[in-house]
Order: structure tokens, then sequence, then C-alpha cells
């Protein structure tokens, strides 16, 4: 401690000013504070709540909220998903937790009218069936009709052409054939990695004049014939109208001819069709003969891949306008850091009734919620504090949490510890996990806590490994659920974890209570398993008092990346400059685990140690951020993470380091020299980013 401030003897030594005065007394009142408000925590306690935790789950609890959630459809900006954002507003408030809700007003878009009809050389015509036939003994009415959200509206006329699933590969193969695609309709199956708008925005540079696409799926699993995939095809994630800045009420707008809106769209229509609708047309083409790895299905009528034989005519009418959106939020504040946050987030509205997507994860998120409030009843109140995010208008383009995280984004980047992201909660069986990878050791650690739901004994843990062989947690490149903001954009850790992958009724009308309890879940316990793992990340996350972030996990798989890059590059392109700052990361991380023990051990007895705590907690919370760039991605430039982000080159087998491999795709376009400058920036780029974190978290000024 410091000494007592008194007169000395040395007539030359000036008296303490009242400033210094005044600056000690604030030190000793923060020493104070955390003396009395940050009082050592007992482990047993902790390990005591984690049990209560995991033994007051209840998968008729879990069930009956997945029934409510799924009574009716609730797309976003309809009146049915109102009755929802009330639902799980009214849930969190009579479990006693303080909660509100914040409405944006963003550019949605719906369907008016469509038709497809195939016109043959005999003149026979054939309107095709759009909507989902036979549902009506399955699941209640009142569904929006099968559209692509943000397709222009349009007419149109042509050949069509099979594409497979839509991949620059595909259409080389087409190629090959002799089959040129420009002033034809191409019909596309859904599948593989190429989103729905990647494959419109392919299909749109090959000079087609529009899209038919349809989904295979499973028919063990319950797919049905005439189930038809919803979903969006704009590009980017946001309000298209809010570029970069929050949705509100009176807020700027860019006007929808604004060159930066259009951008967003696709310019030729596009329109989802039932497996049934989609066979006819693919039986009635012309043209060359399908390679044999197209015709993959033993259901699949395809034998030519077109033009020729039949003409489709193709009308599809939509309107864009705004709407309200509701994010819900509950929040328990914490009790010695509440300016330090714990997201635990889920988005709500749904294509259909949504039970895989997402309301599964909004029964766990409910579940959680029920769980936590159980736990204050019984003493219990987090270190940190812990926000549950109910989101609207994912589905749109993870709109709801983009407008939220651009409006709070300098509280999150100073703030946040981390994001833990449940979407499709459970779509059959199988545990899988993505992660920014300083979590993947809490991740380990908490799945050999839950029972796994299809084992009488072992653990997720357990089960996990056998099926892979390892545990393998995927990294959060793909901009497909609301992860996506956080990690891409405001550089938060992140977390994404659910069960089973690829259900068969994706976006369609069966996505339902019904299907739910008769193909994925029947009695919940895989519900049960996924609540248990993200409630145990959050309890972790805000009460360990040295926050569990590994950033020597993170080091060890850059590096496993720059291997990776290694092949995808010249011999002569040096990659001198990320292995230095991948070897300054992972010293530093070494020094921050080490300082953790240390902390640990040393307990908190002495005030200045709390603080010290306190520091190096900063310091695993921020590094993460490093890895932003201000500028982003080439051509993306919202998108801000270097490390882990989407690409422009959408067949490109790697997976991380988007810009390198924009730049990789980019350089077949320009001279030799030219191309490997590109190449060497982004190169330079990635590693200024990793040491930018490896400083960030050893904490000091260079």
């Amino acid at each position: 401690m410091s000494q007592p401030l008194t007169k000395p003897n040395n007539s030359l030594t000036s008296k303490p000013s009242p400033l210094c005065a005044f600056l000690f007394l604030i030190i000793l009142c923060i020493l104070g504070f955390y003396a009395v408000h940050y009082p050592p925590r007992n482990p047993q306690n902790d390990l005591l709540f984690h049990q209560i935790f995991l033994s007051s789950a209840n998968n008729n609890t879990i069930s009956s909220y997945l029934r409510s959630l799924t009574s009716h459809p609730h797309l976003a900006g309809t009146k049915p998903s109102l009755e929802t954002t009330h639902y799980v507003k009214t849930h969190f408030k009579n479990l006693g937790l303080e909660t509100h809700t914040v409405p944006f007003k963003t550019l949605l878009s719906y369907p008016l009218r469509a038709s497809v009809s195939l016109h043959f050389d005999n003149g026979t015509v054939l309107n095709l069936p759009l909507n989902e036939i036979g549902i009506s003994s399955y699941a209640p009415s009142g569904l929006v009709q099968p559209y692509h959200a943000y397709s222009p509206s349009g007419t149109t006329q042509g050949d069509v052409v099979f594409v497979n699933k839509g991949t620059e590969d595909d259409y080389r193969a087409l190629e090959v054939m002799g089959v040129n695609v420009s002033g034809c309709i191409v019909i596309v199956k859904k599948g593989g990695s190429l989103s729905r708008g990647a494959a419109v925005e392919i299909a749109e540079k090959k000079g087609a004049l529009g899209v038919l696409m349809y989904a295979e799926g499973d028919v063990s699993r319950g797919s049905f014939r005439f189930g038809v995939e919803r979903g969006t095809v704009m590009k980017g994630v946001g309000d298209p109208l809010t570029p970069g800045w929050a949705g509100v009420e009176d807020g700027e707008r860019l006007e929808l001819e604004d060159n930066k809106v259009l951008d967003r769209f696709p310019g030729i229509p596009s329109l989802p069709l039932t497996f049934e609708s989609a066979q006819v047309i693919l039986e009635s083409l012309g043209g060359p003969e399908a390679p044999q790895k197209w015709r993959d299905s033993s259901r699949s009528k395809l034998s030519r891949v077109g033009p020729g034989q039949v003409m489709v005519n193709f009308i599809y009418q939509g309107e864009k306008k705004l709407a309200t959106i509701h994010n819900v939020f509950a929040v328990i504040r914490g009790s010695v850091e509440p300016d330090r946050y714990v997201l635990l987030g889920n988005h709500r509205d749904a294509w259909t009734y949504g039970a895989v997507d997402p309301n599964s994860g909004t029964a766990a998120l409910l579940d959680i919620a029920r769980r936590y409030a159980l736990l204050m009843r019984k003493g219990w109140n987090p270190r940190r504090t812990i926000i549950f995010c109910s989101w609207d208008a994912e589905e749109f383009g993870m709109i709801g949490s983009t407008e939220w995280v651009e409006q709070n984004l300098v509280n999150l980047g100073a703030k946040a510890v981390a994001y833990l992201n449940v979407d499709c909660a459970v779509q059959g069986p199988g545990f899988f996990a993505g992660a920014t990878p300083q979590l993947d050791d809490l991740i380990f650690e908490v799945t050999k806590k839950v029972k796994d739901p299809d084992s009488d004994v072992a653990t997720i843990y357990d089960k996990w490994t056998t099926m892979n062989r390892i545990s393998n947690i995927d990294r959060l490149s793909g901009v497909d659920s609301d992860f996506a903001p956080f990690l891409h954009h405001a550089g938060v850790s992140s977390v994404d974890i659910y069960y089973g992958r690829d259900f068969p009724v994706y976006h369609t009308a069966f996505d339902s209570f019904n299907w739910m309890i008769n193909f994925a879940d029947p009695f919940f316990w895989r519900h049960v398993a996924v609540a248990g793992v993200w409630g145990l990340l959050g309890l972790h996350l805000a009460d360990d008092p040295v926050l569990p972030l590994n950033y020597l996990s993170y080091a060890k798989q850059l590096q496993e990346h720059k291997d990776v890059l290694s092949s995808f590059v010249d011999g002569s392109m040096s990659l001198t400059p990320l292995d230095a700052s991948i070897q300054e990361l992972a010293s530093a991380a070494k020094r921050a685990n080490d300082e953790a023990k240390r902390l640990m051990e040393q307990g908190f007895t002495d005030d200045l140690l709390v603080l010290k705590v306190r520091a190096l907690n900063d310091r695993l919370m921020l590094a993460e951020r490093g890895f932003l760039d201000t500028d982003g991605i080439k051509g993306r430039e919202w998108f801000k993470h270097l490390i882990y982000g989407p690409r422009r080159n959408h067949g490109s087998k790697l997976e991380f380091f988007p810009g390198i491999s924009d730049a990789i795709a980019e350089s077949t376009k320009l001279s030799q020299r030219d191309g490997q400058a590109a190449i060497r920036h982004e190169i330079w780029r990635v590693a200024r980013a990793i040491r930018r974190a490896a400083v960030a978290l050893k904490g000091e000024l260079t």
C-alpha cells in the first residue's frame, strides 16, 4: 500500500499539489470499490450453480415454448410477427428480467404475384404450381407464397438451361458442351456452399434472363416433394437503405434508386420451385446429355441440359417497402463488472412456421433465461452483464442484428466479451460448433459436462470425438447467421452451435412443430443438450474471474491457415510477414496465459491484483478487435475482419484470409507483376492485423 502523505523533513521537497492528492483519493476509492464489490469468488459455488443449471433442464418446457412460437407463420414485418415479439418479451418480463424492445425501420421485400408456364414446340402450354400443395392436414394455412426476397420484378421468356448448382465450374462444363446460357432462363439445383444470392449473381454475369431454383431433400427425413425453399437474394447484410448506420425511425436513408442500394439487389428475377415442378422442366429439356455426376439422384428426371424443346414464360412481381422490425432484449446486470457484456443471441423471425429455423434456438434461449432466473432466486448473480438478444428480420439478411450492432458499435467494441449465437438449434443428429479459435478450449470443456442426447452415458464431447475422430470446430467465415455483424464488423469473439445439418424442410412450409417431433427431436433432448452447452458457455464467460480465452489456440490455427495458404501462392511469394506476426501472437498468448495462471494462484486478497485481472481481461477481450481493418475487405468494405469473412470468389477453397483469397482470384486478370503485387499487399495487411492483435494482447505501447 502507498505510504501516508506526511510533511517531509527535507525542505527542498515540494508539497503535494491538490491535483495529486485528488488523484490519490480516486485511486483509493477504486481500490475500495473492488475490495468490497469484487470479493473472492468461491469456485465451489460456481460449480454448484452450474450443476443446478444443468439439472433444471426440462424437455417438456422447451417443447411448450416451441409449440407456442410455431403456432402460426411469423415473417418479419407482418402482424403475426408482432405476436411472437410479444410472446418473447412477456416471457422475459415474467421471469423478472429487465426487458426492453428496440425497433428499426428497414426495407423489406414481399411478393405480389408470380407464374411460371412451359411452352412446348407443339403449342401446348403448362402452368406450373408454385405454392406448396397438400399441407392443409400437416400445418395451418396463412403462408406467404414462395419467393426470393429482393428479387426484381420482371417478365421474361426464353429457352431453359440446367446449370447444376450454378457454380463457375458448372458454367465452364456447359461451355465445353457448347451450351451458352446468355439469353436463357437457367434452372439451378440448390446445394453445396453456394448461396442462392451468389447463384443468381453468377447467372446474371453469364447473361441469363432469370433463375429458377429448386432444392432436393432427403425423403427418409421427411422431405416433401411440394416444399419450396424461400430465401433472400440480397447481397451483404443489414438494411440496404442505411449501409453502415442504424435504420432508426427518423434517421437518414438512401433513396431506393441510389446506386449503392441498387448494387445490393440482383438485376434479374428469380423464383423458387418445388422439386416436382422442377422435374417437369428438366424432363422436357433438349440439348446435350447431362454429365452423370449432375444426375446424382434416383428421383431426378434430368437427362439433357438444354436448351431446346421447351420455353418458359416467367413472371414475378414483388414490392419493397419500409417496415418496422423489433429486437427484444433481456438483461441480467453484472454484480461486479456491469460494463462487460456477454451476449446470447438468436433470431425470431421465420419464412414460415420456423420450428427448426429459428425457433428451436428461440425455445432454447427462453429456457436458458428461465434457468438463469432460477439461479438468481438461489443467490447467483453474474460477475459480468448477460444480455439475451432476440433478433428480427434475420431471414432478409441479418437485418435486426446488423442495425443494432451498427447503432452500438463503440460500446460493443469497448465492452463486449463474446457473442454466443444459436440459430437452427436442432436440425437432426450430431453436434456441430463454429467459433473464433480463442474459444475452442472453453467449448471442449463445456461439452465434456453435458450429456449427449443420443447416448445413455456419453457426453457430447465423447460422441463428438467418436463421430469425427477429433472434435472439429468450424470457423465463422460464412455470412449465414447473426454472428456476422458481431465478428465481421465489430470484431467480437463469437460462437455458433447447433445439432444436425442440412435439414430437408429448410425454409419450407413443412418446417413445423410436427416435423420436429416426427423427424428431428421427438423428445426434445437435443434441445436440452444445445441449451446446456449454450448456457454453460454463458456462465463461464460471465463468471470466470479470468476470461477463458486462449489465444495460443488462435496462433496455432493461424499457423495452419498459413500452411494451407502456401499451397495457393507461387513459391516466390514470401509468407515471412505472416510467420513473424503469428509468432508474435503466440508469444503474447503464452505471456497472457502465464499471467492468468499466476493471478489465479495468488487469488484476490490484494486489491491491486483485482485491477491486474481486470486489465488482463480487457486485453483478452480486445485482442480480437486487432484483426479488424478500417478499410475492410476490398469491394466489401463493411466486412472488416481480415482473418474470417466472405470471399468474392465463391469457388475458392481458401476459407479464411478473404482479402488474400480475392487477390489470388483477381490476379489471373492482371499482369504477373500487378497480380503478385496485389497478393503481396493483402498478405501484408493480414500480417499487420495479426500483429495488432498481438500488441493488444500484450497491452503495451510499442
